[in-house]
């Protein structure tokens, strides 16, 4: 697809067009968390170790020279909380130096950043104490948060206090596919779901406390939920907009989402994470694809347009602008992920047009890289990794995504 084609239009000033990683996605040799351990747990159900994933913890300087070269103005990455505390109460200045040199150097090349403080990892010292089912989590994580913010905070230009803490906890306590790869706890559940919660709410505290000037929130995976009441995907639907406890998903779907879009209302922003559209019947559980049906690499079903939906969605419970902090897809084809893009930001301007407030698109994912459970085979990245070299080769989809950044910024 052209990017004249597409005629995404014009952005609102500070509109951020980026990629985004996550620190143990790309970095490599994060041994001291629980996704580490997890990974070396016979029968978790990881395919492989993360091992050097990307080597990006050397080699960060050239991700942000992908992202500059591309066209693209900013670029999202993660902190490694167990390498700034490997040790209960011990902080490593030397990496929160090495993640300072990240962010001065984006500047440097204008680059802005979004810097998320949690993506999924917990260092293993305190996920042995119970991890997220531990109401100490809060305040363990508020203190990390305001040493690194302490340190950071003034070169920052977006702060994300977690990462789809829906995902953690459903993943981890319901899914048993995360740590600490429980299925169907749903004590567990409830309690990591508060404390997620409640984590975010200190953190967002320490970093508004912290120097610098940034808009402060959490994202959210918020798939396009279609519900059908006779059970088959056959009949019409409905799109599932109540999201409360009283909602057409109960407790869980408040406890997965609806507590966070509540919480997200006191945030300066909510980063939406979409890759598809489910559809779930009467008992709240999904439907099962046709056979047939497009599916991504993943095994989601290939939905670019729910992005607008659960934008708009978002923007209307929460009440504050949102931030696309990932979008993408799993694919070999490339002119399949364009494809993809293509019709999900076309699906984006119809929510902005609508009157959703939105500030921001972040291409997930900048790199191939690894992708938990699955491993190294879903190819969500912009750019290619070979996993022995670690040479980087831009895809033709991160020269597209640029050329769609400069029509929009050459608009009026």
């Amino acid at each position: 697809m052209d990017p004249d084609e597409l005629g995404f239009g014009t952005v609102p000033p500070g509109w951020m067009w980026g990629a985004a990683t996550a620190a143990h996605q790309v970095e490599g040799g994060n041994v001291g968390n629980d996704w580490w351990a997890f990974e070396h747990t016979p029968d978790s159900g990881t395919r492989e170790s993360s091992g050097d994933a990307c080597d990006s913890w050397h080699r960060w300087f050239e991700d942000l020279e992908l992202v500059r070269r591309a066209g693209l103005d900013a670029y999202r990455f993660g902190l490694e909380w167990s390498r700034i505390e490997p040790a209960d109460g011990e902080f490593s200045i030397a990496a929160l130096d090495h993640y300072r040199a990240i962010l001065l150097a984006a500047r440097e090349m204008g680059l802005r950043t979004a810097v998320t403080f949690h993506h999924f990892t917990t260092p293993l010292w305190l996920a042995d104490r119970g991890g997220w089912a531990n109401p100490a989590i809060v305040e363990h994580f508020e203190r990390y948060v305001d040493i690194a913010a302490q340190h950071l905070g003034d070169a920052i230009d977006l702060a994300a206090t977690i990462n789809e803490p829906n995902v953690v906890t459903h993943a981890g306590y319901l899914g048993g596919i995360f740590p600490p790869g429980r299925a169907d706890d749903l004590d567990g559940f409830r309690s990591a779901s508060r404390h997620m919660r409640a984590a975010h709410e200190a953190g967002r505290a320490a970093l508004r406390r912290a120097p610098g000037d940034f808009p402060v929130g959490l994202t959210l995976a918020l798939p396009d939920t279609v519900l059908h009441e006779d059970g088959t995907r056959d009949s019409e639907g409905v799109r599932v907009t109540d999201l409360g406890p009283d909602g057409p998903r109960g407790e869980l779907g408040w406890l997965t989402t609806g507590q966070y879009l509540d919480a997200a209302r006191d945030d300066d922003y909510i980063g939406v994470q979409t890759y598809f559209t489910e559809h779930i019947g009467p008992d709240g559980k999904g439907i099962p694809l046709p056979a047939g049906a497009r599916v991504t690499q993943m095994g989601w079903p290939f939905t670019p347009e729910a992005l607008g939906r659960s934008v708009r969605l978002a923007h209307a419970v929460a009440g504050v602008p949102v931030v696309v902090t990932e979008n993408g897809v799993a694919t070999e084809d490339d002119a399949e992920r364009v494809e993809y893009y293509g019709r999900s930001l076309r699906s984006l301007r119809e929510a902005m047009d609508a009157g959703a407030d939105v500030r921001g698109f972040f291409a997930w994912s900048l790199l191939d890289n690894f992708e938990w459970a699955m491993g190294f085979e879903p190819a969500f990245g912009l750019v290619a990794v070979d996993p022995v070299s670690f040479a980087r080769t831009p895809k033709p989809s991160a020269a597209w995504l640029g050329r769609v950044a400069a029509a929009s910024r050459a608009v009026g």
